[in-house]
């Protein structure tokens, strides 16, 4: 199903530290539905920041997606809420984001495109944040990562606004693609389009290598 409206826009609500291991360690995970339009620039929406920006932000990590749906069915086998933010995600679509095709391209509200780039990759921060029993495991399990997204054109957004697909690579490779590995036909087909963010194409030879 692919998405045609945001259900929500998340940013931080408070810095965490969540490993007592590691007490100088904090993180954003913890996102918070915002009141009214956020403003998104190139890093992704100007009241949201990164703490690692080793292994998160950037460009072509921007903003990050989750399904609602997705979002929903995690819900019901966990037997609790997961409201929007959960997942650390700056977008609760109503739609598909893992099975977006790589290099889609989305406009969202009125000015605000968006590009397709890698799914997002669990991390112990992520683990220790769901406090569940084996919850990266389960997570790759079920295959269902997200997208994270480039800004193509600034511009606000806010929930309820429209999400209208303008265009979709003809290659076919899908994020799920790219976190799974399964299809080297159509990593192969990523990789030969060629102009890709310098992350995608990375993720593309890793998983293709996987694959094969």
């Amino acid at each position: 199903m692919t998405p045609t409206r945001v259900v929500a826009v998340c940013v931080v609500g408070e810095e965490r530290q969540l490993d007592p291991r590691r007490p100088e360690q904090r993180t954003a995970i913890d996102k918070r539905p915002a009141d009214g339009p956020v403003d998104v620039g190139r890093l992704g929406p100007v009241t949201d920041h990164v703490c690692d920006t080793r292994h998160h932000g950037g460009e072509e990590q921007a903003v990050y997606a989750y399904s609602e749906h997705e979002a929903r069915r995690w819900a019901d086998e966990l037997g609790r809420e997961l409201p929007p933010g959960w997942f650390g995600e700056n977008l609760r679509l109503d739609g598909d984001t893992t099975d977006l095709v790589v290099g889609t391209r989305l406009r969202v509200g009125a000015t605000l495109k968006l590009e397709v780039t890698i799914p997002r990759t669990p991390c112990r921060t992520f683990a220790l944040w769901s406090g569940e029993d084996d919850w990266l495991a389960r997570f790759m399990a079920r295959g269902d990562s997200g997208a994270y997204l480039r800004v193509l054109e600034p511009g606000p957004v806010a929930a309820g606004d429209p999400v209208v697909v303008a265009h979709v690579p003809a290659h076919g490779a899908t994020v799920r693609d790219l976190f799974r590995a399964t299809r080297p036909d159509r990593l192969r087909a990523l990789l030969e389009a060629g102009d890709l963010p310098p992350k995608v194409e990375k993720d593309a030879t890793k998983a293709l290598k996987r694959a094969d």
